[in-house]
């Protein structure tokens, strides 16, 4: 099954069951329509907002090695 361009993982039971990274990526889909649709002199603040948001989930989310 494909929620919001990416496929969802089978369940081990046969169900289909989107993953929490599905639930971010449509809910990010989401929040970008909604800065799209505002009017573009307030587009910037909506996008800096955002950028913070992501850089502090990506600060406090565990790093992979290089």
């Amino acid at each position: 099954m494909i929620r919001g361009g990416v496929a969802a993982r089978p369940y081990p039971g046969g169900m289909d069951q989107p993953s929490e990274r599905d639930d971010e990526a449509d809910d990010l889909m989401s929040t970008l329509e909604v800065i799209e649709a505002q009017p573009l002199a307030t587009r910037g603040e909506a996008y800096e907002s955002l950028h913070v948001t992501l850089a502090r989930r990506l600060e406090a989310s565990p790093g992979t090695p290089s």
